[in-house]
C-alpha cells in the first residue's frame, strides 16, 4: 500500500547530537525545533535501525463492530456521528484504523444485543438488512484503503446440520455475496467465534472461496479464546497439512491474556512454525478509563514477544446502553444518541502513536524492536518503498528514566519528530502532543523517556490530534414524553433507540387491519447460540436513567398463539432485562413480575383477562407512580401492586417462544415530576479511600460516582480492605438548596450495596452536620434518601454497611436533589 497523502520525507543533514526529555512542560502544539538538553543520569540504551534488517510484515491495527456494539453511533446527530467516525477511521486525525472487522449477523445476542442476518431462512437472502453495511460505507469513506474482516458468532436456526456444518458455509458465502452486491470487497473471513473450530468446515470453506471466486479473501482460524493454550488449533495444522493450507491468517483473542495489564503475549512454538501471519483477532481494550495502559503494552509487545503482526481493539466503541457489565469497553463513549454526547479517550491516541505512522505493508525491524534495560517495550518499523521509518516506544512498566541512543543506518537520515502521550494521569489535554523534532548526527540521536508514556519517533509528516468535541453535557437525558410511532423507520430497519438483545425487530406494514408501519418480531425459528445463551426475542429503549415516575403503553397485536410482554423501568442489562414486565397471552392469561439479577424473578400479581386472540389489536400499559404499579389492558385496569426494587430505567417488548408479533404506538408520559439534581459536571468527589488499580479491567476511583456513567462505580479499597464506615463527599461547587440524595448501586453485582447510611451536610467542608440516616434494601433499582430543605455546599453519603463480600462498598452514581424526591428502598 503506498503512502498515506500528505506524507514526505525531507529535510538536509546537519551535525547535531540532541538529547530530548519529553514532559510536560516541554510540550507545545506545533512542531518546534527540540532545544538541546543534558540526559543527566539516566542510563543509556542502543536502538539499532538497520534498513537491511529483515522483519516481519505489519498487517495493521483495527476494531471490531459486533455484538451490537455500535447500534446507538447509528442514532446520533450527523454532525456528531461524522466527528466519531473521523475520530475513528480518518487518517492522520484519531485512531486512523486500518482494519474493520465485522459481525454477520444471525438475530442472536452476540454481547451486548444481537445483530439482524442476511440469511433468515436457506432460501431468503436480505442485503439490505443490519447496520454494519453502512458503518464499513462511513469508515470506507473516511479511508478507502481500509481493509474489511468479516465474522459469525452465533448462526440461525435453518442450519440443519449443526453450528459447524456446510450450512455455514454456505451462510458465509451468500454474505460475501452481499457484500459484493454492496460494492465491499471483503480481505479476511473467519468461520466463527469462540466456538472451538472444526477443521472440515476450515477446509470446505476455503474450497467455496476459490469455487465462487473469492480466492482473494484470506480465511483466519480460527478466533477463539482458549487460555492458557491460545493457539490449540495450531497442533493439530502441524500435523494435518490440508488443514493448515485453508487458513491464511492464524488469529486468536486476547493472547496477551484478558483484561489484565498486558504485560505478556503469548504464541505457542506449534503457531510460530507454521509460517503464517499471526493476530490478536480480537483484544479487549477492557475499560475506558484503564484500557489505555494495556492496550499500549499489546501494541507493542505483540511483536516483541510473539511477532504479531495484527491487532484488533474489542470494541471499536461503546455505542450501546450503559447499564450493561461491560459498558465502557471500547476506543471512545458514545452512548448518548439524543444529546450528541460523546468521549475521546486515551486509547484512540495510543492507536495513533502507531497507525499515523505507519502503514499496512510496512515491514518491521527486529532488530530495532525489543526492551530496554528499565523494562520499556519498542517496535520500528519501515515503508517499503523509501527510507521513512518510525519507532513507536512504551514506558507502562519502566523503572525510570532512560535515555534511548538511536543509530540508523540506510534508512532515511531525515529530521525526527517527536509526539508523546502521558498515560499517567487522566486529563487528555497530555495524550498525542507533538514535541519537537531531533535533527540526527551522521544517522545518530538520542531521546529520554519517562516512564508511563508512550512515545513515537518518526520521519513521517502529516500526523494530526483531531479536535472536534461534543456540545452536550453529559448528565443530559433522552426526554420525555416520548412517543413512537415508527411511521418514520425505513422497510426492514431498526427505529431510533431501540436496541434488540436478542431476536430480530424491524419495521414492516402493519397487519391485523391497522393501517402504517409497525415494529415487529420476525425470526420464528430460534438461532444457534455461539456461547450457552437460551433467552427470548427482546428489545428495549430509551434513557437508562429515566425517573421511573411514568406510564408506558403501547399497541400490541400477536400474529399467532402465544404471548407478548411490556417492559418498564429496565435498570440492567445482562442478556436480559431487569425491570417490570407485564406479560400477556392469547389466551387471556397475564402476570407481572420484576425480572431480578441474582435472584429469582418475583411474581407481583397474576389473573386472567377476555382472550386476547390473534390478529387483533390490544394495548397494553404500566403506570409507575413510586412504589405504586397499575397494570391495564385496553383501558381496563388488571392490578395494582406496591414495589420499587426497581425505580428507573427503560421501556421495551419480549416476545414468547420465537413468534410474530407487532407493535406500534409506543408512549411514554410522566406520572409525576421527576426530581431536578445539581449537575455531575458542576462537583468534585472526595472519598475516605478508592480502589484505583486495574481489577480485571477496571478501576474505581471515586470521580466515577458523579460521571453520569452507569457502568462506572466508586468502590472502596478492598486491597487491604479498608473497613467500614466508608464515606464519599460530594462538592456542589457552591452553596445549594438540597433537598436528598439518589443512589445508584452497580449495574452488576448486589455485592458492595449500601445497606445502612448516614446523611451529611456541611457549608465548610469541615463541619458536617446529619440531615438523614436509615437502611436500604439490597436492590437493584436507584435507592433515595430525603430530608428537610437545607443550603449547603457539600453533601456527604457515610456507608455504615454493605451487602455481600468483600466487604467494601460501591457506588455507581450519586446524584443529590434540588426539588422533592420520594423515599425509596427503604426495608
Amino acid at each position: 500500500m503506498a503512502e498515506r497523502q500528505g506524507r514526505h520525507a525531507g529535510g538536509a543533514r546537519r551535525r547535531l547530537t540532541v538529547a530530548l526529555t519529553v514532559a510536560l512542560g516541554l510540550l507545545a502544539a506545533l512542531l518546534l525545533p527540540v532545544t538541546e538538553r543534558s540526559a543527566d543520569a539516566a542510563p543509556v540504551q542502543a536502538v539499532t535501525l538497520d534498513g537491511d534488517d529483515t522483519g516481519l510484515r505489519f498487517d495493521g491495527v483495527g476494531g471490531v463492530s459486533a455484538g451490537g456494539f455500535t447500534r446507538l453511533l447509528l442514532d446520533y446527530p450527523p454532525r456528531e456521528r461524522a466527528e466519531i467516525l473521523d475520530y475513528l477511521f480518518r487518517p492522520d486525525y484519531g485512531a486512523a484504523l486500518d482494519l474493520l472487522k465485522v459481525e454477520i449477523g444471525a438475530d442472536i445476542d452476540s454481547t451486548v444485543g444481537s445483530e439482524p442476518t442476511h440469511m433468515r431462512a436457506r432460501d431468503e437472502v436480505r442485503c439490505d438488512r443490519g447496520y454494519e453495511w453502512w458503518l464499513m460505507r462511513e469508515a470506507q469513506k473516511r479511508n478507502p484503503d481500509i481493509e474489511f474482516y468479516a465474522l459469525g458468532w452465533g448462526a440461525p436456526g435453518w442450519f440443519e446440520g449443526g453450528y459447524w456444518s456446510q450450512d455455514r458455509v454456505e451462510y458465509l458465502i451468500g454474505w460475501l455475496d452481499c457484500a459484493k452486491r454492496n460494492g465491499f470487497d471483503i480481505a479476511y473471513l473467519g468461520a466463527g467465534n469462540e466456538s472451538g473450530y472444526d477443521r472440515d468446515v476450515y477446509v470446505e470453506l476455503a474450497a467455496a472461496l476459490d469455487e465462487h471466486g473469492y480466492s482473494d479473501v484470506k480465511v483466519v482460524g480460527t478466533d477463539n479464546h482458549h487460555p492458557p493454550d491460545y493457539w490449540n488449533a495450531t497442533t493439530e495444522m502441524v500435523g494435518d497439512p490440508e488443514f493448515a493450507d485453508a487458513v491464511d491468517v492464524l488469529g486468536e483473542h486476547d493472547v496477551c491474556v484478558w483484561r489484565t495489564l498486558q504485560q505478556k503475549c503469548h504464541v505457542s512454538d506449534d503457531a510460530a512454525s507454521l509460517g503464517k501471519p499471526l493476530w490478536d483477532s480480537e483484544n479487549s481494550t477492557q475499560d475506558f478509563d484503564v484500557g489505555p495502559g494495556p492496550l499500549a503494552r499489546a501494541m507493542n509487545r505483540h511483536y516483541t514477544d510473539g511477532k504479531i503482526t495484527g491487532n484488533l481493539n474489542w470494541a471499536l466503541l461503546s455505542a450501546w446502553y450503559d447499564h450493561f457489565p461491560i459498558g465502557g469497553t471500547g476506543l471512545m463513549l458514545a452512548e448518548r444518541p439524543w444529546s450528541g454526547f460523546y468521549e475521546v479517550g486515551p486509547s484512540i491516541w495510543v492507536d495513533a502513536h502507531t497507525t499515523q505512522f505507519t502503514d499496512p505493508g510496512w515491514r518491521y525491524l527486529d532488530h530495532g524492536s525489543g526492551y530496554t534495560d528499565a523494562g520499556a517495550s519498542y517496535v520500528s518499523l519501515r515503508s517499503p518503498d523509501s527510507g521513512d521509518y518510525s519507532t513507536v516506544v512504551e514506558t507502562l512498566d519502566s523503572t525510570g528514566p532512560e535515555t534511548l541512543r538511536f543509530d540508523v543506518d540506510g534508512l532515511s537520515r531525515s529530521p525526527v519528530r517527536v509526539w508523546s502521550t502521558n498515560l499517567e494521569t487522566r486529563s487528555t489535554h497530555d495524550d498525542f502532543l507533538p514535541a519537537g523534532a531531533i535533527r540526527p548526527d551522521d544517522g545518530t540521536y538520542s531521546l529520554t523517556v519517562e516512564p508511563g508514556h508512550v512515545y513515537t519517533v518518526s520521519t513521517t509528516r502529516g500526523q494530526s490530534k483531531g479536535g472536534a468535541h461534543p456540545h452536550a453535557d453529559p448528565g443530559e437525558q433522552l426526554r420525555v414524553p416520548y412517543t413512537e410511532d415508527f411511521e418514520r423507520v425505513g422497510p426492514l430497519k431498526l427505529a431510533r433507540y431501540w436496541s434488540d438483545v436478542h431476536g430480530g425487530f424491524e419495521a414492516v406494514p402493519c397487519a391485523g387491519g391497522r393501517r402504517g408501519t409497525c415494529y415487529e418480531q420476525t425470526v420464528t425459528t430460534q438461532p444457534l447460540p455461539w456461547h450457552g445463551v437460551d433467552l427470548l426475542p427482546m428489545t428495549f429503549a430509551g434513557d437508562p436513567r429515566w425517573w421511573g415516575d411514568y406510564e408506558v403503553s403501547a399497541a400490541v397485536m400477536l400474529d399467532e398463539k402465544g404471548y407478548v410482554e411490556l417492559l418498564g423501568r429496565v435498570d440492567s442489562q445482562q442478556h436480559s432485562a431487569l425491570g417490570y414486565h407485564l406479560r400477556v397471552a392469547d389466551t387471556g392469561e397475564w402476570t407481572l413480575y420484576s425480572q431480578e439479577l441474582q435472584t429469582a424473578n418475583r411474581v407481583l400479581a397474576s389473573g386472567t383477562t377476555a382472550a386476547l386472540g390473534t390478529d387483533r389489536w390490544h394495548r397494553l400499559a404500566m403506570r409507575f407512580e413510586g412504589d405504586r404499579i397499575t397494570v391495564s389492558l385496553d383501558g381496563e385496569r388488571l392490578g395494582e401492586v406496591r414495589d420499587d426494587h426497581h425505580t428507573t430505567g427503560q421501556v421495551g417488548f419480549t416476545v414468547g417462544d420465537w413468534q410474530r408479533a407487532q407493535f406500534d404506538d409506543v408512549r411514554v408520559t410522566p406520572t409525576a415530576p421527576a426530581p431536578r439534581f445539581v449537575p455531575h459536571s458542576r462537583m468534585s468527589v472526595t472519598a475516605t479511600s478508592e480502589h484505583a488499580a486495574n481489577d480485571f479491567g477496571h478501576a474505581y476511583t471515586k470521580d466515577l460516582a458523579a460521571d453520569d456513567r452507569l457502568w462506572s462505580l466508586w468502590r472502596s479499597e478492598y486491597t487491604p480492605l479498608a473497613a467500614l464506615p466508608q464515606s464519599l463527599t460530594l462538592d456542589l461547587g457552591r452553596r445549594t438548596a438540597v433537598r436528598g440524595v439518589a443512589y445508584t448501586p452497580s449495574v452488576t453485582t448486589r455485592d458492595g450495596t449500601i445497606t445502612s447510611y448516614r446523611m451529611h451536610v456541611s457549608d465548610d467542608g469541615e463541619t458536617f452536620r446529619p440531615v438523614a440516616s436509615g437502611r436500604w434494601e439490597p436492590t437493584g433499582g436507584v435507592r433515595t434518601a430525603s430530608f428537610d430543605p437545607t443550603a449547603a455546599r457539600y453533601v456527604r453519603l457515610e456507608a455504615l454497611e454493605a451487602h455481600g463480600v468483600p466487604g467494601s462498598v460501591s457506588v455507581a452514581e450519586l446524584g443529590v436533589a434540588t426539588t422533592r424526591i420520594p423515599s425509596l428502598g427503604a426495608p
